[in-house]
């Protein structure tokens, strides 16, 4: 420990460490009212009204969870895909500036995303695939409604703002794989997309970390996420084609309230809690995946 604290960079490193443990205390001491006030029914009802002080998060535990999940879905392919791009089948000449393209999409402002997302991918996906699916998967699904805004929205906008994350370390595994395995690889004769699978099995932790972290990206995403979810208590989650609300973008829209009310500060923190529980342990596997060999 003295080691640690003589150097300079050890330093930094116990003041960062001290500083999320002064946060998790934070977050437990403001969650004990709600708690002991609501039980478990706090984590498994879906009831939101602060007049009567029934608080329950079941529905946006629910929302976070089904927007991380379709999320990943979706940008497995989209993560995987770029990453193989940019590795294996674009000019290396032109491999940097596609890398730092994907770092500017890293870089964006979440609520750029979320304007964009409102304004234009609400729209296209209520035309084009919510309004024809309800159609006959309403009962399954729900029905949607114009502008758009639902839990569906919310996940493809996910899927796009995790891609620059999840794609990047992808690529730095593909790019990790030493150059007499892939000379070994071509010597039997494989072709270039026989080359490209076997290297893609290869890198599969780097592929389940980086979707993991992206998991943890989405399930904790609160502006963008507010802005194209609809912000609807939705005891049927599960129907993602309906308005809906997430933990994060539950405490966006309801704090600036919460202090009119003697258990709803203590609510919110609470759900915060567990939702960082959630993204705290899918960061920390998806980091085991990427480190292990």
């Amino acid at each position: 420990m003295s080691r640690l604290i003589e150097h300079p960079l050890g330093i930094v490193m116990l003041l960062v460490i001290s500083i999320i443990s002064v946060m998790i205390i934070f977050l437990i001491i403001q969650s004990i009212p709600i708690l002991l006030y609501r039980g478990l029914e706090f984590l498994t009802t879906s009831s939101w009204n602060p007049v009567k002080e029934e608080y329950g998060i079941l529905f946006a535990l629910g929302g976070s969870v089904v927007v991380g999940l379709i999320s990943v879905a979706l940008g497995a392919v989209l993560s995987i895909s770029l990453a193989v791009f940019v590795a294996e089948i674009s000019p290396v000449r032109l491999r940097s500036i596609f890398v730092t393209l994907n770092d500017i999409g890293a870089a964006v402002p979440t609520v750029i995303y979320g304007l964009w997302g409102l304004i234009y991918l609400a729209p296209f996906l209520y035309d084009y695939v919510m309004a024809p699916l309800s159609t006959f998967l309403s009962n399954v699904l729900g029905v949607p409604s114009r502008p758009g805004t639902s839990i569906f929205t919310a996940s493809v906008l996910m899927a796009i703002m995790i891609v620059p994350f999840s794609s990047a370390i992808i690529r730095e595994g593909l790019l990790s794989i030493p150059t007499h395995l892939r000379e070994a690889i071509i010597s039997i004769g494989a072709t270039k997309w026989e080359l490209i699978w076997i290297q893609v099995k290869m890198v599969k932790n780097y592929i389940i970390g980086g979707l993991l972290i992206g998991f943890g990206r989405a399930v904790g995403e609160t502006v963008a996420v507010a802005m194209v979810v609809g912000n609807v208590i939705q005891p049927e989650f599960y129907k993602i084609f309906l308005p809906g609300y997430t933990v994060s973008s539950l405490i966006a829209d309801q704090y600036q309230n919460a202090e009119a009310y003697t258990y709803m500060v203590s609510a919110l923190f609470a759900a915060s809690l567990f939702i960082f529980i959630v993204g705290l342990l899918a960061n920390m596997v998806g980091l085991s995946m990427v480190r292990r060999k």
